[in-house]
């Protein structure tokens, strides 16, 4: 198997009195697609955002990759400076990195080539998610984060973003989502990590996950979480 891009070691985060990551330990290997999904609170995003640096643990450890740009972080609701072309960003960015890329490349590969002369404050809501994972492979960083990048978009539009996550994957990068897109991610993730309560209650391919659960779609596996009606919970699906 391959060197993990990056990988946590008995990770917590609390803020306050609330613990938002408990005793976390996981590792995300280059050439997937990895989703993270749970309900609302079950600390996606502060693993994302401990994933790509942004915060650091009370206790554990999270190692990257060595790297002159390990990681890159696409927030639910990018922006960027009115006036400017996505070229026009791009190149900005760029210059900013000292990276010398050609910005067409980048935009090209995210499916925005017919875009590249087009104000940003003219993009759809699509096309401006679509410039934040362009802006994201700038330094070619081995993970890219994104925070429910598919969050109020059509879902053509959500179709256009998760293929491109997709085509951003590389056999030497590993890209994470938070989303709640459940049809998509099934549709598209190599692996699903599920959390609750800050911690990992299934984790796998999204197949194995619904023949080890029985459900028939991750939406009933999320449900599961939140429904409260008698069952055995997931913690003791996962560990039979």
């Amino acid at each position: 198997m391959s060197e993990p891009v990056v990988s946590l070691s008995d990770v917590s985060l609390g803020f306050g009195d609330v613990t938002i990551v408990d005793g976390l330990t996981t590792a995300f290997q280059p050439g997937q697609v990895v989703a993270l999904v749970g309900p609302n609170g079950s600390g996606k995003t502060t693993l994302l955002e401990l994933l790509a640096g942004l915060r650091r643990p009370d206790s554990g450890s999270v190692e990257r990759r060595a790297a002159e740009r390990d990681a890159a972080y696409l927030p639910q609701s990018p922006s960027f400076r009115a006036g400017f072309s996505a070229r026009e960003t791009l190149r900005f960015y760029t210059e900013l990195a000292g990276s010398g890329d050609d910005p067409a490349g980048y935009l090209e590969q995210v499916g925005l080539a017919d875009a590249a002369d087009r104000r940003v404050e003219a993009l759809s809501g699509g096309m401006t998610r679509l410039l934040g994972i362009a802006q994201a492979l700038i330094g070619d960083p081995p993970l890219v984060v994104l925070d429910e990048p598919t969050s109020g978009l059509d879902p053509g539009a959500a179709d256009r973003v998760f293929a491109a996550a997709a085509d951003i994957t590389t056999e030497r990068r590993a890209v994470v989502i938070a989303s709640h897109d459940l049809v998509a991610v099934e549709r598209e993730a190599d692996r699903v990590v599920v959390l609750a309560g800050g911690s990992v209650v299934l984790d796998g391919p999204p197949a194995a996950l619904l023949d080890r659960t029985g459900a028939a779609s991750l939406r009933a596996v999320l449900g599961s979480l939140t429904a409260g009606d008698g069952d055995a919970p997931l913690s003791e699906v996962v560990h039979e």
